[in-house]
């Protein structure tokens, strides 16, 4: 079969590989449909991830697809069954697992290999993190669970609220996760964002107000100046990953607020707080990372339902051998479209 393979910094390489078999547990899954990805960028980019793989390893990790082959014991699916498969499972008995933060398990499974007509399926993720996809939802509106519960965990762990002021930093597509969902949540969205593009895009997903950096004199001041009474939001997400958006984020919260440093940058980088204003406004700083079973099955409940737009989500549409070619595009974006995410058919791109 094809297989897309990731050998290190920008060298994405398409490859015949042995079509895997399903041992006791597993499932083989024909796959129907795989997402282009912010993670697999930065990925492509920096060459590695420090959890998820390491080099050379079968590459992507958001799919729906079909049910190949069915491994002995495995009686929850059979063959020919639609079925959208997380990229990674708890363990359940570690210590983190015990304390309900199973996204950060010591024995997390992760499963790669999203962009190839095939991929295996291991045991426990066919277990704990494998769902039958409904008839009527296209495969490529399922693989959008594994991002959206990684935003849904975010949201929850900000408590946001109905009637919540909310700024978002940065309009890529977890950023537009974050404002869509936001705004289902019945949260008033701000967005923070740098293109032309991302303008309309943002409004597009659920943004009443939108700051765009380079169109004002002072992002910070012109957020806050959104909010009521101008005070801060009472929630800011951070979806970029550069220091200063980290800092905008602290400036942009009202007191007794909440930041959530979604976006990671890479590990040794900075950043300069104001620890007087974090200390007398009462400020929480958290961060989120991954998902965990239970916001998979609420993220999936969202797309199944039809109350997230996954049609407007997914704006690419192309086949296995366009990958290599579809990366090194995203590297470089000059905003002159609305470019979310691609819908990778193996089969073939749908007409």
């Amino acid at each position: 079969m094809t297989a897309a393979v990731l050998y290190g910094k920008e060298d994405l390489r398409l490859e015949l590989v042995e079509v895997p078999q399903a041992a006791a547990g597993e499932l083989v899954v024909r796959v129907g449909a795989a997402l282009t990805c912010g993670t697999d960028l930065k990925v492509y980019r920096r060459g590695y991830h420090a959890m998820m793989l390491k080099p050379p390893i079968p590459f992507g990790h958001e799919l729906a697809g079909v049910v190949e082959e069915v491994g002995v014991g495995v009686t929850a699916f059979r063959r020919g069954d639609r079925v959208v498969a997380l990229n990674s499972a708890p363990c359940d008995v570690c210590f983190f697992c015990r304390h309900g933060q199973q996204n950060l398990c010591e024995d997390l499974l992760f499963n790669n290999g999203a962009y190839a007509d095939y991929i295996r399926i291991p045991a426990r993720i066919v277990e704990k993190n494998t769902l039958a996809v409904p008839d009527g939802v296209p495969l490529e509106f399922a693989a959008l669970t594994e991002p959206l519960a990684c935003v849904v965990r975010g949201l929850e762990e900000s408590g946001a609220q109905a009637g919540d002021t909310m700024v978002v930093i940065g309009a890529g597509p977890i950023g537009l996760m974050f404002m869509h969902v936001a705004e289902l949540a019945g949260a008033h969205v701000i967005a923070v964002v740098k293109r032309e593009d991302q303008v309309e895009a943002a409004r597009l997903f659920g943004a009443s107000s939108v700051v765009q950096v380079g169109a004002v004199e002072d992002v910070v001041a012109a957020t806050r100046a959104l909010t009521p009474e101008g005070r801060g939001a009472d929630i800011v997400i951070e979806a970029v990953a550069s220091p200063s958006t980290w800092e905008w984020a602290v400036d942009m919260v009202r007191k007794g607020g909440v930041v959530n440093f979604f976006g990671g940058p890479p590990s040794g980088t900075k950043v300069k707080l104001d620890t007087n204003r974090l200390h007398y406004g009462d400020i929480t700083l958290k961060a989120s990372f991954h998902h965990t079973p239970a916001t998979c099955r609420t993220a999936f409940e969202l797309v199944t339902s039809g109350r997230f737009k996954c049609a407007e989500y997914i704006t690419g549409r192309a086949e296995l051998c366009d990958v290599p070619e579809i990366f090194a595009r995203m590297m470089n974006r000059n905003g002159g479209s609305r470019d979310i995410k691609t819908a990778v058919f193996p089969e073939g791109a749908p007409r």
